[in-house]
């Protein structure tokens, strides 16, 4: 599930840098939810009737989450595809995994018209808090704009996160509280979850530097303060669906913002999209869908 998870304190982008990479081992992880993965048999000429057998089956979701690898401009062109597929029918929100809770004003700046693009850039900190090539989300974002499209701000400060990957959930204090949910809602006793970052964790070697208990601390306050975000959104603007865009390690399995919105919204129907080459190896089970991208 988790290929490169690892303090990234040296470039400041967050306290945690998480890279989709994948384990094709069911063994090592699972879901009790075995998900209906209709592209996972699709060769290159079947893809396009398979995506569409995806858009079928997840347009009726209030929330659908679409696991990316961040740096995969074909996983970003297709979000965009989906995005507008959506758009024909329901009310859509964005959530992003990409922005943090502090910057949603320069977002919504942005959408009215107030701000350009490249002050959104700079005001919001895109270059240092996640630093991949503006132009993979871009399009999403000015799409978004020219249709009215509400985009949420998901993700936690990265200076949470980094204080959690040093000291501790308990070390989280002043201005960094309002930005997070509570931490009594901070739920690391996912015994699965910790141990698939427990093997990412030791296969980069922390080892002494950085506590484990800390480090997976952190990675859960990013899922829940996504995963609330999510769930803030949605009892906001109920009529909207919203899509989100996170890294895969994010969604898969429903470890990470799947099993936190559903925490908080039980009845909740969500769907996850993992997206794939059509040559890409498919661990059974990590979403409920695949899309084939080129």
């Amino acid at each position: 599930m988790l290929a490169a998870l690892s303090l990234a304190s040296i470039n400041g982008q967050s306290a945690i840098a998480l890279e989709s990479g994948i384990e094709d081992n069911a063994s090592l992880l699972s879901k009790e939810k075995a998900g209906e993965a209709i592209a996972q048999n699709a060769t290159s000429t079947k893809a396009e009737a398979a995506n569409a057998g995806v858009l079928d089956a997840i347009a009726a979701s209030q929330v659908i989450y679409l696991a990316e690898t961040h740096d995969s401009r074909a996983d970003h062109i297709a979000q965009l595809d989906i995005i507008k597929a959506l758009d024909e029918t329901n009310e859509l929100a964005i959530g992003l995994e990409m922005f943090q809770r502090p910057f949603q004003s320069v977002l919504d700046d942005y959408l009215a018209g107030i701000i350009s693009e490249a002050d959104l850039v700079k005001q919001s900190e895109y270059e240092t808090r996640w630093g991949f090539d503006w132009e993979f989300y871009a399009p999403i974002i000015r799409y978004a704009k020219d249709n009215q499209i509400p985009v949420i701000a998901l993700n936690a400060p990265t200076e949470a996160t980094r204080q959690v990957a040093r000291e501790g959930l308990e070390s989280l204090e002043g201005d960094l509280l309002k930005y997070v949910p509570p931490v009594a809602e901070i739920d690391t006793t996912d015994e699965a979850y910790r141990a698939s970052v427990a093997r990412v964790f030791g296969a980069h070697g922390h080892g002494s530097s950085l506590s484990f208990e800390n480090f997976f601390a952190a990675q859960v306050l990013w899922d829940e303060t996504m995963a609330e975000s999510v769930v803030r959104q949605l009892e906001k603007e109920p009529e909207r669906q919203i899509v989100v865009l996170s890294g895969e390690g994010h969604i898969a399995f429903d470890y990470g913002i799947p099993s936190r919105v559903e925490r908080r919204l039980p009845d909740i129907d969500q769907a996850s999209v993992r997206l794939s080459t059509v040559d890409q190896p498919i661990t059974p089970n990590f979403t409920d869908f695949v899309w084939i991208t080129p």
